[in-house]
């Protein structure tokens, strides 16, 4: 099985304990809101696993703009992975996506943890590491891939202990 480490909005902020959750993991998706902290970002993460990373709407027209598209897709595991920081509820998102359709669908933006299934897509929003809204604390997201491309995934709060 893999495992693939999801976050998204960390709005320039870096928690140890993203680390620690994310160690093993086979590959990180960033869905976007990277925020200014880049090189401390996405260099650590890069440290766990290599990372694909999307901009969300704080890194338009920014520098990041050239490191990073608005939205992608990968293949991790067998599994059809699209990446792109606005979404939307399944019902709406799902027109947006690329055909053929991926098994997964990743966003973030609305910084509100989502794991469903809809038409045949696992939909996933990792909510926010930084910013969460209508959520407790902060929360990041594991998609685990079995050795058929079967995906499934899971929110996973994160208590935010210290700022890079």
């Amino acid at each position: 099985m893999l495992r693939v480490g999801v976050l998204s909005d960390t709005h320039g902020h870096y928690d140890e304990r993203i680390e620690q959750l994310f160690m093993g993991a086979s590959h990180i998706v960033h869905a976007g809101d990277i925020g200014k902290a880049v090189p401390a970002i996405i260099g650590r993460l890069e440290l766990i696993a290599p990372v694909t990373a999307v901009t969300g709407n704080i890194d338009w027209n920014t520098p990041l703009d050239a490191l990073y598209p608005l939205n992608t897709t990968l293949t991790v595991g067998g599994a059809r992975i699209f990446v792109q920081h606005i979404g939307d509820l399944p019902t709406r998102f799902f027109p947006q996506l690329p055909r053929p359709l991926p098994q997964v669908a990743i966003c973030g933006h609305s910084h509100i943890p989502l794991v469903q299934t809809y038409n045949g897509v696992l939909f996933i929003n990792p909510g926010s590491t930084s910013r969460p809204r209508h959520a407790q604390e902060p929360t990041v997201a594991f998609l685990d891939i079995d050795d058929s491309g079967a995906a499934h995934a899971e929110i996973v709060p994160l208590v935010m202990t210290r700022w890079l």
